[in-house]
């Protein structure tokens, strides 16, 4: 059987496309009744200027521009054209309709810069093509042009360097490399158009395959005459033809196994390309076979506002990517329809050839372009993913955005999340500024859908929660008794101190701190404080822990005997009174008495008559009894000592 293949990205071109466009549009919506005119023909293909021309739309040339009336319209093509030919059709007073290529335009705006700081510019291209004329003529007509090479012997000193947008790459980097090699500074530009390198690629791809090519477009169009050139490499039965009209019968009649590949120039319409893959198709078979022209059918009826579409990116700057959705206009998506950030570059994102999913927002904007949202796409996929979260109890991440009274604002796929100030935290939180700018998990535990605005509650209290039991579940499973953990100082109370250890409190009891005797546990530990205790019991079962720090110090009695020798003097501080005499700091947690009797040879009625709390003093140990933990000491007996 007999097989038609058309080539990926075939037939008009967006800047081309978007040129009829204008000039259709323009003359429907605004001068029915009047005549128009374009200043050239608008496209290389003599059936689309036929047309063209049954809509009232005509060709005029620059020569016989004062043929032309005050207040005349006139259409400037995707080709461009110079900046003194726009001045001269403004002082004919004329109506002015750019439908210059926007990727054309920036060369424009490119070259009259840099020529105006002292560059010289040399462009990559056909000198006699009306875009590289036009081009030229931002420059004050100075550059120097070159399609493969030639013309540049007398290059130096500073070049900026371009290439008219239907250049071959081929080309465009054989003259790179002469121009690196000669000039002192080179900015280059490759301002070939993505989309025409695609179609190269696409027609040498299909012309490696088919054992025949039909190349459809205008004689006269330069980007169709290389496609003719790509293919008649490859294959050697490769035509050139403007329409169906000019295939020959003998290049598919009575061939059945054959491979037919079809390839189109920038300036083909589709309903070119369907008539001639109409031609050279069975008649019979066509129905069901063809489904290219199927699609080329239905496309129209599969766009409109809210579509979902999937395009392939043709063409990319830093604002904008422009796609083939498979539509009669080509879709742009501009920079702020995928991010909010300002900083970001479209081409840091993307690149050309990617398939991108996209939501439609507006059928035309004033260039004839489908405007496409990834944001909007995003919106929707974010407000499903947030719903799911709230019918199913699960978590997701949002970035929040500001604080505000009462809570925080966050974001989640450009949707607004409002998380209640008492949610953010398991404790109260002073400040919420803290958490501008990060990132936080939350819980849905409110999803309300509303014809002007959606209430959306986020808990992040919910989700610490989970987590701090999870947590604690882990560590009560870790711990047993006589282990050594470390903790930070939590809260401090008059009876004690609470010890978090990975998320479990345990009590630290103020007779546990230290042998010696301590009386509010603020004198000894602060908060924050990183400390190392001993686990003196665990309840699991009621999750009670009791800590020690004193259990990981040495026991002072342990050795008493052999530090306070009986009939020794030893210094010590007064730390407290009793009635039957003062008690004596000799070490923490090692405290002796001396009797009211042993304190003065003078009848005292209370120790505080002659002693003070602080005040340190030296006594005669007499007594050492390590299994009660007493030590008897003589302050007068140190005085006779000293007599």
């Amino acid at each position: 059987m007999r097989k038609i293949i058309l080539a990926d990205n075939a037939g008009f071109c967006f800047g081309v496309k978007r040129a009829v466009d204008i000039a259709i549009s323009t003359k429907r919506e605004q001068y029915k009744n009047k005549r128009i005119y374009t200043l050239g023909q608008l496209i290389h293909n003599n059936d689309v200027v036929k047309y063209l021309e049954s809509k009232n739309i005509h060709a005029v040339d620059i020569k016989d521009i004062d043929k032309l009336n005050n207040n005349d319209i006139i259409i400037i093509r995707s080709h461009g054209i110079s900046e003194d030919i726009i001045e001269l059709l403004k002082s004919k007073n004329l109506n002015i309709v750019d439908a210059t290529c926007p990727y054309v335009a920036n060369i424009h705006k490119k070259v009259k810069e840099y020529s105006n700081r002292g560059y010289q510019i040399v462009i990559v291209g056909d000198k006699n093509h009306p875009e590289v004329i036009g081009i030229n003529g931002w420059c004050d007509n100075k550059a120097i042009i070159s399609k493969k090479g030639e013309n540049l012997d007398n290059i130096s000193g500073k070049v900026c360097l371009v290439a008219q947008t239907t250049e071959k790459q081929e080309n465009w980097q054989k003259v790179l490399k002469i121009v690196s090699e000669r000039a002192e500074e080179i900015i280059p530009f490759n301002t070939i158009c993505n989309a025409t390198e695609v179609r190269q690629k696409k027609a040498d791809e299909l012309s490696k395959e088919a054992q025949a090519i039909v190349v459809l477009g205008g004689h006269h169009s330069s980007n169709t005459t290389k496609l003719f050139e790509i293919c008649k490499r490859n294959c050697e039965n490769t035509i050139h033809v403007e329409n169906s009209g000019e295939i020959p019968d003998e290049l598919y009649k009575g061939k059945d196994n054959i491979i037919i590949g079809v390839a189109a120039g920038a300036s083909t319409p589709d309903w070119i390309i369907k008539e001639a893959i109409n031609k050279m198709s069975d008649e019979q078979k066509l129905e069901g076979m063809n489904e290219v022209i199927k699609m080329m059918d239905e496309n129209e009826k599969k766009v409109y506002v809210g579509a979902l579409v999937k395009g392939e990116i043709i063409q990319i700057n830093e604002k904008a990517a422009f796609l083939n959705i498979g539509y009669k206009n080509d879709g742009i998506l501009p920079l702020n329809e995928v991010t909010s950030d300002e900083n970001v570059k479209l081409t840091d994102l993307f690149t050309v050839g990617e398939e991108i999913e996209a939501k439609v927002i507006k059928l035309k904007n004033e260039d004839n372009y489908v405007v496409l949202s990834k944001s909007e796409l995003e919106r929707d996929q974010g407000l499903k993913s947030i719903k799911d979260a709230f019918e199913n109890k699960n978590s997701i991440k949002v970035l929040v955005k500001e604080a505000v009274n009462g809570g925080l604002v966050s974001n989640y796929k450009g949707i607004r999340v409002f998380i209640p100030a008492s949610h953010v935290e398991l404790y109260h939180v002073d400040d919420l500024n803290e958490y501008v700018g990060k990132e936080l998990e939350v819980n849905i535990i409110e999803f309300t859908k509303r014809r002007n605005a959606n209430r959306i509650v986020g808990s992040r209290r919910e989700v610490l929660k989970a987590v701090k039991e999870e947590q604690e579940n882990e560590t009560w499973n870790s711990l047993e008794k006589d282990q050594v953990v470390e903790g930070q100082v939590k809260r401090l109370t008059n009876f004690g101190a609470f010890i978090d250890i990975n998320g479990v409190d345990g009590l630290l009891h103020v007779s546990e701190i230290s042998w010696g005797r301590v009386e509010k546990p603020s004198d000894v530990l602060k908060a924050d404080e990183k400390v190392k205790v001993y686990i003196l019991d665990i309840d699991k079962e009621n999750k009670k822990l009791s800590l020690s720090i004193k259990k990981l110090m040495e026991d002072p009695w342990t050795n008493v005997e052999e530090k306070y020798p009986v009939g020794s003097v030893v210094l010590g501080k007064v730390v407290r009174f009793a009635a039957f005499g003062a008690f004596i700091e000799l070490e923490p947690g090692v405290d002796a008495l001396v009797h009211i009797s042993e304190i003065s040879h003078k009848r005292i009625a209370k120790p505080s008559e002659v002693l003070s709390i602080g005040e340190e003093i030296k006594a005669k140990i007499l007594d050492v009894n390590k299994e009660n933990k007493k030590i008897g000491l003589s302050i007068k007996e140190v005085e006779e000592t000293v007599d």
